[in-house]
């Protein structure tokens, strides 16, 4: 009797040191998060978008939707960097109308088919994954342009051009950037900047003069075979030589031990963006690298796309990110979370919630 009250005893003891242990866990700091200041020239809009685009084209204008959220150091960095320019800020504001949505937010939204929702139905609508998105429309109500997340003054100011000049009429955003790329690097004695100014090539500085090497990388052209092969999904990374953001990719991100043994649980192709080699695509079309990710609308570099066994596109990475949201792509596809929660932001939110409760910090703002 009594050796089973001393048992009883002991084994109480120790679930109360257990459960002592676990309360004294102290939970992990949040860090990076900030929230955008926008401007004051921002459209007042009562979110009536037929009213709006119909505004913007009599304005000869056209509309952009701007979909935020609080916390988010991209969409603080689109405006404290890219907006830093006042020759941007003008030619934005004579070409464009823009209008934010909290993509969190309550306000009631009726979109140009004159559909109701509230901003935060209306993001989940148009499949808005990343903050800042910014959309797009032409005169016809039609989204003909779309940025999923940041991207740095240069390839922002591609895409204002595409649009403020009308170039889908022509083809793809893709195609567009990839004519401007080959322009660029024709021209012999200076290289295009934002609004016509013009700098020497000396001043332009420039990343690592070959493609970067991992082990992680498996040299394959037939993609469509690849991942007929594997069970695992495929990584596709378009990069170019002389890439500053890939080095940061390499260079900081991949150094990361947590993001490496992400990212070695995919099958991982590297490609250079503009090379007309050969390829069979995932979907098993013959094209080259060039003309296919002229296909995929691949500016931003580097860009990585994520294929299951299908050859399917499930997700990518073709703006700027730190390492945090380069992990939590990676894990949200391995994981196949993106299956059963469709909203990324909310995923990596519980992401983070889960490692904090572990005691570690999260700092999503650092490489």
């Amino acid at each position: 009797m009594l050796k089973n009250i001393f048992i009883g005893f002991m084994a109480l003891f120790f679930m109360s040191s257990f459960v002592y242990a676990e309360k004294t866990i102290k939970e992990g700091e949040y860090r990076g998060g900030k929230t955008a200041t926008h401007p004051t020239w921002f459209k007042e809009s009562f979110l009536d978008l037929d009213e709006d685009v119909n505004d913007a084209t009599q304005a000869d204008k056209r509309l952009v939707l701007y979909f935020w959220q609080p916390g988010c150091p991209y969409c603080s960095q689109l405006w404290e960097e890219n907006f830093s320019d006042p020759r941007l800020v003008a030619y934005f504001r004579k070409n464009f109308e823009i209008i934010a949505i909290n993509m969190w937010g309550d306000r009631d939204v009726i979109s140009v088919a004159g559909k109701d929702y509230s901003e935060k139905s209306f993001a989940a609508a148009l499949n808005i994954q990343y903050t800042p998105t910014l959309l797009f429309f032409d005169e016809n109500k039609k989204v003909i342009h779309r940025l999923n997340g940041y991207v740095p003054p240069k390839t922002f100011k591609l895409s204002l051009d595409f649009v403020a000049k009308k170039q889908e009429q022509k083809g793809s955003f893709g195609h567009y950037a990839s004519t401007r790329k080959a322009t660029r690097k024709n021209t012999s004695n200076v290289e295009e900047e934002s609004f016509g100014i013009t700098v020497s090539k000396g001043n332009v500085s420039n990343g690592q003069s070959k493609l970067h090497t991992e082990d992680f990388f498996i040299k394959a052209l037939n993609l469509d075979a690849l991942t007929q092969q594997s069970e695992q999904y495929l990584a596709v990374f378009f990069e170019e030589k002389n890439c500053k953001n890939c080095d940061l990719l390499h260079n900081k991100t991949f150094q990361d031990k947590t993001t490496r043994q992400l990212v070695k649980q995919f099958k991982n192709v590297q490609l250079s963006r503009y090379a007309s080699t050969p390829l069979t695509t995932p979907k098993g079309v013959k094209t080259t690298v060039k003309d296919w990710a002229d296909s995929l609308n691949i500016a931003y570099l580097p860009a990585i796309v994520f294929f299951n066994k299908k050859g399917k596109e499930v997700m990518r990475i073709d703006v700027q990110m730190r390492s945090f949201h380069i992990q939590s792509v990676f894990d949200y596809v391995l994981t196949e979370s993106y299956k059963t929660e469709p909203n990324f932001q909310r995923y990596i939110s519980a992401r983070a919630d889960k490692i904090r409760a572990t005691g570690i910090d999260v700092d999503i703002w650092r490489y």
